[in-house]
């Protein structure tokens, strides 16, 4: 049974970051033209219903008010920051740049998952940690020309959605997937419409860096086609976050965690074929030293396969 449930987190966990890059080209696609909260309410909108849908196949609608509520909401409040941090990273970095970088989460989902899941993870982990931030530090490149602020927006992604995934494990005893899932999402929309309220008239708008342009400028009018872009992000969103929440539910953290650097090929193949970005030399020594971080870990379960250990 153990073994199965390990199956599917990874599985899930795939399947989602497969859903997610879709999400996350489609919003760079539109970030020179549209503020970012626009995106996320439209989105955010779509969503409501489907994961409604998926919780009532998932112990049906009751299991959205359980006693655990304010707890998912705090999770929503940093599932939030992680995914709003990478989203703005996204309009001023390559995409490659952006996932690169935001991998730091596996990295960090492991470190946390020892000290508030009690998973034991083995020397072939702690490694990896030390060989993957070692990579994220020759992706940003502290203190050269080519360093963008924009760099660190990933970093921060990677930490707090580790957190939440870490947070997604913990209350998987008690919670659905679809109810984490659902509060989730109505903080995020709760927080998109707050930055609609307050920038939608263009009156803060700044343009001197592409990620502060897809912050602040105001509300703009969608086409039928950008408009259509928007309400598929929401589709994506529901169906992404159902499988990554389920995947840390039904399995340990530190395991599957690795399993999201599958995403990295798909932002490489969109980043190749939208806008021609390809990592330079040292750019793909650190993509190198961050996917190789976590194929060690993956290697370390194999060769120290440990039990679930939720307290």
């Amino acid at each position: 049974m153990q073994h199965r449930q390990t199956l599917l987190g990874i599985l899930f966990v795939i399947a989602g970051l497969t859903v997610f890059s879709v999400q996350d080209l489609i919003l760079k696609l539109i970030s020179g033209g549209y503020p970012l909260y626009e995106a996320m309410v439209i989105r955010g909108l779509t969503s409501v219903p489907i994961l409604m849908l998926f919780a009532h196949f998932d112990g049906g609608l009751s299991t959205l008010r359980s006693g655990g509520v304010l707890r998912m909401l705090g999770r929503g409040v940093v599932m939030f920051t992680a995914y709003f941090s990478f989203y703005i990273a996204i309009a001023g970095l390559p995409l490659s740049t952006t996932v690169a970088l935001y991998f730091t989460a596996p990295l960090f989902i492991t470190l946390l998952s020892v000290f508030f899941l009690g998973e034991r993870v083995g020397y072939f982990a702690w490694t990896a940690v030390l060989i993957g931030f070692t990579g994220v530090l020759i992706v940003l490149r502290p203190g050269s020309d080519l360093f963008d602020w924009a760099a660190l927006l990933p970093v921060l992604s990677g930490l707090t959605y580790g957190a939440s995934m870490v947070m997604a494990r913990k209350m998987g005893t008690t919670e659905t997937a679809a109810a984490l899932a659902f509060w989730g999402n109505l903080v995020f929309l709760t927080f998109a419409c707050l930055m609609a309220l307050v920038l939608q008239s263009g009156a803060y708008a700044i343009e001197t860096h592409p990620s502060l342009g897809f912050l602040s400028r105001g509300w703009i009018t969608p086409t039928f086609h950008d408009l259509l872009l928007m309400i598929f992000c929401g589709v994506i969103a529901a169906g992404g976050l159902w499988l990554l929440t389920q995947a840390y539910r039904v399995a340990a953290a530190s395991t599957i965690a690795p399993f999201e650097y599958t995403g990295m090929v798909w932002s490489l193949i969109w980043g190749w074929i939208f806008w021609r970005d390809w990592p330079d030399q040292t750019g793909w020594i650190g993509i190198i030293f961050i996917i190789g971080a976590g194929l060690m870990v993956v290697y370390g379960e194999k060769r120290n396969p440990q039990p679930d250990a939720i307290p």
